[in-house]
């Protein structure tokens, strides 16, 4: 419509709260949100009132996908297309019969809500709302008020900068933004979990970082691809993301040879937190992330995640834990992992997999285990491997 200009309003959620610290808070969101725009056009982004806002700058601004990736930035719990007009009761007005009809297509019942944060504007808000919805049954007679369950409801903000008029928010990522919680790393197999474990503490405000282990010729390159497809996705939430890949074969073999069956998925599984613990002093990670569920494998009974623990010291996140496997399943799909994850590609956990794996294990019988070992010169040819990738979703 004429005179009215779309811009994105993007609530804050819990960074509110925050107290002094909320600055901080804020500029690491805003500076994300910039970061998730380009490729979208000209925007200029600002912040006012526990809100961000995200105007185009000129025609070829994409309004729709900078509103997408905005849905995915953690710290917004509600993002929105908005019309922006004079805060003039007649240009509301005008935008109510001419810009909200557009946003309630096939909707059949409504009300209007009004928020006036300029204390100076001279209407107050019920009559702003008696006023808009009015404007908006004249414009859509057939439409219904229901102020109690309605399928939309048209808002109004009269704010600092002018009015903005919109027909209901979109629910965004929540949580605080990326990298106010420091930087971890990622166990990353191919399976559904560790995704989602990622994606959940980012979510808590930690950049993420990734560690996959490979087994060739025992896994393929076609495994490796699938977890770089899943790093990829799981970065629309987490932005860029640097995966490492260290290869484990030499570490299995000599497990193989050396080590009883029932203990070869422990060991190895210390050997990978002990690895992932060097990459971490490495790249400046300050814990480690793990996709484990309590009780849904051998390895992950609550004696087996003690004994692995015990190779490390520091915190080991396990986002998963008290979650079952239609929860998981559920928060995978939600992000768009849960096809690739299921792609029947083997990775290094199912080689060499024990018929009978201890699940009830002792610390000093595992330990008896790792003598038989060179554990320096075993993990030192490990590390020796390690190489890194860069994924993006945008690129």
């Amino acid at each position: 419509m004429k005179d009215c200009k779309e811009i994105i309003l993007c609530k804050y959620g819990e960074i509110v709260l925050k107290g002094l610290n909320r600055g901080y808070f804020e500029s690491l969101l805003i500076k994300e949100l910039q970061k998730r725009l380009k490729g979208c056009g000209a925007f200029r982004v600002y912040s006012e009132q526990s809100t961000a806002y995200v105007e185009p700058l000129d025609g070829d601004a994409d309004v729709d996908l900078a509103l997408e990736r905005a849905k995915t930035v953690f710290g917004f719990v509600t993002v929105t297309k908005a019309c922006v007009v004079e805060k003039k009761i007649e240009a509301i007005l005008d935008a109510a019969r001419n810009y909200i009809p557009q946003a309630l297509g096939g909707v059949r019942t409504f009300k209007a809500e009004a928020k006036r944060s300029d204390k100076t504007f001279p209407l107050k808000s019920p009559e702003i709302s008696a006023l808009v919805g009015g404007a908006v049954l004249e414009a859509m007679p057939k439409l219904k008020v229901d102020v109690n369950a309605p399928e939309a409801v048209v808002r109004v903000e009269i704010r600092e900068f002018g009015a903005y008029l919109h027909a209901g928010a979109e629910k965004a990522a929540g949580g605080i933004p990326t990298g106010s919680a420091g930087k971890a790393l990622l166990l990353l197999s191919g399976g559904i979990d560790s995704p989602v474990a990622g994606y959940m503490m980012a979510k808590r405000g930690c950049v993420v970082e990734a560690l996959h282990f490979e087994s060739i010729p025992y896994t393929s390159e076609q495994a490796k691809e699938k977890v770089m497809q899943l790093a990829r996705e799981v970065t629309v939430y987490t932005g860029d993301m640097k995966v490492a890949v260290i290869s484990l074969t030499k570490i299995q073999e000599e497990l193989v040879r050396s080590c009883e069956e029932e203990y070869f998925t422990l060991l190895l599984r210390r050997f990978m937190m002990r690895l992932a613990q060097r990459v971490a002093a490495r790249d400046g990670a300050l814990a480690l992330i793990t996709g484990e569920s309590l009780g849904q494998v051998a390895s992950q009974t609550m004696q087996a995640l003690a004994v692995t623990d015990a190779a490390v010291s520091l915190p080991v996140f396990r986002p998963c834990i008290g979650m079952d496997k239609e929860e998981i399943i559920r928060i995978s799909r939600k992000i768009g992992t849960f096809d690739t994850s299921i792609l029947p590609y083997e990775d290094c956990c199912t080689v060499f997999t024990p018929k009978h794996p201890k699940t009830r294990p002792e610390l000093e019988k595992v330990l008896a285990q790792e003598a038989k070992l060179d554990i320096k010169a075993l993990e030192d040819e490990a590390f020796d491997t390690l190489n890194y990738r860069w994924v993006s979703y945008y690129k």
